[in-house]
């Protein structure tokens, strides 16, 4: 039982570590597009830089 006097304060600690960092991120903009990454691999790259990687060079 003494365990619990060490274990509750301990979680109580990093669940308000957690909430800290949660609060954070949301501050610095983290969470500001969340969508953007995933559609972002959906775009076909412009014609520049397509042209350099089928150029031909055979290393």
């Amino acid at each position: 039982m003494t365990i619990l006097g060490f274990l509750i304060p301990l979680a109580l600690l990093m669940g308000m570590a957690g909430l800290v960092a949660f609060f954070w991120a949301m501050k610095s903009g983290q969470f500001e597009d969340l969508d953007g990454a995933a559609n972002r691999i959906l775009i076909d790259e412009e014609d520049g830089a397509r042209a350099g990687q089928q150029g031909g060079d055979a290393r």
